[in-house]
């Protein structure tokens, strides 16, 4: 067992590559935008099932905001510099545009899953590039995937037919 003392400057830490930051702002401004759509799709969905399609949207919209928030923190505790803003979200996020008005429940499952997918596939992009550097934050990756694609599951049993 090595029980040299380290000097202060041995000590630095871990700091994201850029690379590794620009990975972690696509998965941030896709859960940023899935928050977003997921609470148009709750103030706008109608017909059948309302009720508990508009408590499960509220279950997305909270874990999507919590998500980009361990997400933005993750990176500044790793000195990268999250960029959440409205106009960088719309800008880069890979999630399709939510479309305006009311929507029927059966539409609001079928449009919020898709999203929901897009978020995991931006998620599963790159993960594996995270891991390689980072494995503690590709843990938060795998937590984000394992919650969404449980949402997803869920919301879309909605519309399935037996």
């Amino acid at each position: 067992m090595n029980t040299t003392r380290r000097t202060e400057a041995e000590v630095q830490g871990f700091t994201a590559s850029p690379q590794f930051a620009a990975n972690l702002q696509r998965v941030l401004v896709d859960l940023i935008e899935l928050h977003l759509q997921g609470k148009q799709a709750h103030w706008n969905v109608v017909g059948t099932n309302f009720r508990d399609l508009h408590l499960q949207l509220d279950e997305l919209v909270d874990f999507a905001r919590e998500g980009s928030d361990t997400i933005a923190e993750r990176m500044r505790a790793l000195d990268a510099v999250p960029d959440g803003r409205s106009d960088t979200v719309a800008a880069t996020t890979t999630l399709p545009e939510f479309p305006a008005y009311e929507r029927s429940t059966g539409d609001v499952v079928d449009l919020i899953t898709v999203r929901i997918n897009a978020t995991v596939d931006t998620i599963r992009s790159v993960h594996d590039a995270v891991d390689a550097e980072d494995p503690s934050t590709a843990d938060l990756l795998h937590q984000l995937i394992d919650g969404l694609e449980k949402l997803a599951w869920i919301i879309k049993s909605e519309n399935r037919k037996v």
